[in-house]
């Protein structure tokens, strides 16, 4: 039901309201019914974006802004003085779950399942940043949640309410380039150090930062300003690397166009890094500096797609139809579509699809426009849905099985990462031309399990710390 309705027929049916929040009540506020009452967590870093997007609205009233670093959440406190502020966003659920419409989450990723969840259980309304989740399980679990609730969902990967997509969805489907067998996708990420060793000193904790409370579901372990802040995506505890990172942006083309699902099949290979002479360091626990990864799905429309990923500095192979001094997308990254009957090129973040060789555009008329444009912004579209009721350009239903798609590449490179050395062979026991780690991973998506080495489904989702 559409907020302003419900509130409409309680009142009928109750005469008149005989309890407004006091947060209501106040000069230029604007009616309860066009009002969507947020809680936010996670309201520094990439959360203050989050915020001015939702205020630019003009539709938003944030009930309370919780993070675990005071110094990193000064400008959203500075933004909304009179929003309650909390440290712990358990407090912010018991104080604030009545007065609340719905929930943004922009924390790192380890900690967006677990926050939101709860919320989401509540028929809270859910805003969360990309990638959705940590894990494969979380992804699902939200997705399903999301849909047992009946709530109004959108992952912030902003390019998806974009014209760009929609442009290159209406160009795919009018046969523009044909059938695409293979999508190349690059991105200059990793942008943060990367590549370290497990980390086990520790130092002197900030006092404006609450350690305890931002490690969440992650074992305990020392701070150390290695972690923070932004250097957290670098380790696979925290972290989802370069891939969890763009490839809610990137991959969501080819996704969203090309209609790809579960991948049935993964593979990776990543720099070795080296500790001292001729040793092979042990970097598991961390994100490798740079990887590429082959992921394989089974289409409808275009049959069997092959996606590769490159990052850390690895490009693709460039197309001969590539002019000089052309880019195969922006400066973050893109994607190279190779179709039956052309090559098509999409950026990171403004999608925009362009067909190669460049000349090639010239006399080229766009087939018709034949889906509608979001007028709003990603944040905006989500406001209006669950004000109004409406789809948004990335629910749960979508971003879940995105997310998982994505996630299935980090399950490949931690499969790589995992030395043959930690499955009790000794450095130098493999056989001549056989790379330790390096494998193929075959998943079955519909049952959430790969097939082909078990020891890669403890990866599908993780032990949570207790308490």
């Amino acid at each position: 039901m559409k907020r302003r309705e419900f509130i409409k027929n309680t009142a009928t049916a109750t005469a008149a309201f005989t309890i407004v929040p006091s947060f209501v009540l106040g000069k230029n506020h604007i009616p309860p019914s066009d009002t969507l009452y947020i809680g936010a967590i996670g309201v520094g870093g990439r959360g203050v974006g989050v915020i001015k997007e939702l205020t630019a609205t003009g539709q938003v009233r944030f009930v309370a802004l919780c993070d675990v670093d005071d110094k990193m959440a000064t400008a959203s406190y500075a933004m909304h003085p009179n929003a309650k502020q909390y440290r712990d966003f358990r407090k912010l659920y018991d104080a604030h779950l009545n007065d609340m419409d719905a929930v943004m989450v922009a924390t790192p990723d380890h900690t967006h399942a677990t926050i939101a969840l709860p919320f989401m259980k509540e028929k809270k309304h859910a805003y969360v940043e990309k990638p959705l989740t940590h894990n494969i399980y979380e992804a699902r679990t939200m997705a399903q949640v999301a849909k047992q609730q009946e709530i109004i969902t959108q992952m912030g990967n902003q390019g998806s309410s974009g014209d760009g997509i929609r442009q290159a969805q209406e160009w795919i489907n009018a046969g523009v380039i044909g059938k695409v067998n293979r999508v190349d996708c690059w991105t200059n990420r990793p942008v943060w150090p990367q590549g370290f060793k497990h980390i086990t000193t520790g130092m002197p904790i900030p006092d404006h930062l609450d350690w305890d409370l931002w490690l969440g579901p992650a074992a305990t372990r020392p701070y150390n300003e290695n972690y923070l802040p932004f250097k957290w995506r670098g380790f696979w505890d925290f972290g989802t690397g370069a891939m969890g990172d763009m490839g809610c942006h990137i991959m969501e083309t080819p996704f969203k166009t090309l209609g790809l699902g579960f991948p049935y099949e993964a593979e990776a290979s990543c720099t070795t890094v080296w500790s001292g002479d001729f040793v092979e360091a042990d970097y598991s626990e961390a994100c490798p500096p740079s990887s590429i990864v082959r992921l394989k799905f089974d289409t409808t429309a275009h049959g069997d797609v092959s996606l590769n990923w490159y990052d850390g500095g690895i490009m693709p192979d460039l197309p001969s139809e590539l002019g000089q001094d052309e880019m195969p997308g922006d400066g973050a990254g893109g994607s190279i579509f190779h179709g039956s009957d052309g090559i098509m090129i999409t950026d990171t973040y403004s999608r925009n699809p362009r067909l190669l060789p460049k000349e090639r555009m010239n006399d080229f008329t766009p087939p018709a426009q034949t889906m509608a444009r979001v007028t709003t912004s990603h944040a905006g579209e989500w406001v209006n849905a669950c004000l109004n009721g409406g789809q948004t350009s990335s629910p749960f239903s979508y971003g879940g099985p995105l997310t998982e798609a994505v996630l299935m590449g980090n399950i490949a490179i931690k499969a790589f990462q995992y030395k043959q050395l930690k499955e009790g062979k000794k450095l130098g026991d493999w056989a001549p031309y056989e790379y330790p780690g390096r494998r193929t991973i075959k998943w079955d998506g519909d049952n959430m399990k790969v097939t082909n080495y078990d020891l890669a489904n403890k990866w599908v989702k993780r032990a949570y710390r207790e308490g």
